[in-house]
């Protein structure tokens, strides 16, 4: 059985980091499914999914890192054929993905002890986001 759900969420964008997991588990709850995997996906070619510990030391070093790897204040292609000063965004999202998939068993995500599921919105301005929640099991 495939069930599908939505989380929906405003964000602050310049690499605002939300913490979704309890809205995952949610949806998994609703779904009645005890065992299988959850796939989470973010609709937007500027935001990205993963797991971290979210904590805010983490937090930060996980945005330093990405100003590092793909720094805001360097040309971008992107820009220059779109003006919008966000070419930087699209590759960050690249490089960290837009899905994640998670098995369960009786409702319970294998996730570690200080394991979240996060969204990361990489773009230079607030924005509504979507994370399609969909599970498959039984």
């Amino acid at each position: 059985m495939v069930i599908t759900g939505e989380i929906n969420l405003r964000t602050r964008g310049d690499g605002d980091i939300a913490d979704i997991t309890a809205g995952v588990e949610k949806v998994i709850m609703d779904s009645r499914l005890t065992s299988g995997i959850v796939t989470v996906f973010v609709s937007g070619s500027t935001a990205g999914v993963t797991t971290i510990e979210y904590e805010p030391g983490l937090v930060a070093d996980f945005n330093k890192l990405w100003a590092r790897l793909v720094p805001d204040n360097t040309p971008y292609d992107h820009d220059a054929r779109w003006g919008d000063g966000n070419g930087y965004a699209h590759v960050r999202a690249s490089l960290l993905g837009a899905s994640l998939t998670i098995p369960f068993t009786d409702r319970k995500m294998a996730l570690g002890t200080w394991q979240q599921i996060i969204l990361v919105d990489f773009d230079n301005r607030p924005r509504q986001r979507t994370v399609v929640v969909q599970v498959m099991g039984e």
